[in-house]
């Protein structure tokens, strides 16, 4: 007699389904492509000056600029703004306008006073650092003015790196390298140094240029092609030049932020005796939509 046993069936698993990631645009890549080209030639600015090529190191860092410039603009142009490239952006600002410009003044002079002179490196470096941190979380306050984006809070990383270099531009144009040019390069970077981390408003620029009339389009490029072939014929010449005329705006950026604050707190004080009821009050705390698109984005 045989006995039938009871058949057990296997459960049915379900069947996992393979992630797919979402594809990323081209137009996303491109500004972080750019960003990527600019740590490149700030890492081979590093090298450039370890073999005391000081010339290629100094057209990488300027290179670097540049191309830092180019990429937050690109990415606005192009609406390919994310989180992923303002995080980039800002760690390969660190290494090109920090780290590098440091070891660059290192490596041609101030190693020449031993532990002094790192330590002027370092904290050149360590405030490039604490400008880019200061500028992500001062740029994401949703209670900072329109106009304030007209400004930078102390000198930006990039000019920062390139006005720290002037002792080099000098060295080049002909000014005899001496113990009082080295003791002057480490007072020079240690006052860069804290400008950068400085509470000194400057001009951003980010209004100049937006919208260019017809008729300036051609003068635009004439200037533009005669200010490269310039940098490239005369680079010390041109880039000494425009660092002391920086270095002079400074105090004409100040001003002007004094100026905009006073005519900001003219116009609360006319606003608030106007208000009447909770009407005007409740549309001064929302701002228009004019004034959130002026708002400064982190965003690349």
């Amino acid at each position: 007699m045989t006995m039938h046993q009871p058949r057990f069936d296997r459960p049915r698993l379900p069947k996992l389904k393979r992630r797919r990631f979402r594809r990323i645009p081209v137009r996303t890549l491109a500004p972080n492509v750019v960003t990527l080209l600019a740590l490149c030639a700030g890492l081979t600015a590093i090298r450039m000056a370890f073999e005391n090529h000081y010339v290629l190191a100094l057209g990488a860092i300027v290179f670097a600029a540049i191309l830092d410039g180019i990429d937050g603009r690109l990415a606005r142009f192009l609406k390919g703004t994310s989180r992923f490239g303002a995080e980039l952006d800002s760690l390969a600002d660190f290494v090109n306008f920090g780290v590098a410009p440091a070891l660059i003044l290192y490596f041609w002079g101030l190693h020449d006073l031993k532990s002094a002179g790192w330590i002027a490196a370092m904290v050149f470096a360590i405030c490039a650092g604490l400008r880019l941190a200061r500028f992500n979380v001062m740029s994401e306050d949703p209670d900072r003015p329109a106009w304030a984006s007209n400004f930078f809070v102390g000198v930006p990383a990039p000019a920062g790196a390139i006005t720290v270099l002037l002792p080099i531009y000098a060295a080049f144009l002909g000014l005899p390298r001496s113990d009082f040019l080295t003791w002057l390069t480490l007072g020079y970077t240690l006052a860069v140094a804290c400008l950068m981390v400085s509470r000194l408003p400057v001009f951003s620029g980010k209004r100049i240029g937006n919208r260019v009339p017809p008729d300036m389009v051609g003068p635009l490029i004439i200037v533009t092609v005669l200010f490269v072939a310039l940098l490239i014929a005369y680079p010390w010449v041109i880039l000494t030049t425009g660092t002391l005329a920086y270095l002079a705006s400074l105090p004409f950026g100040w001003l002007s932020y004094r100026a905009y604050e006073r005519r900001s707190r003219e116009g609360k004080a006319e606003a608030a005796p106007a208000g009447t009821g909770h009407a005007p009050v409740a549309a001064s705390i929302v701002p228009s939509q004019s004034e959130n698109e002026d708002r400064p984005s982190r965003l690349n």
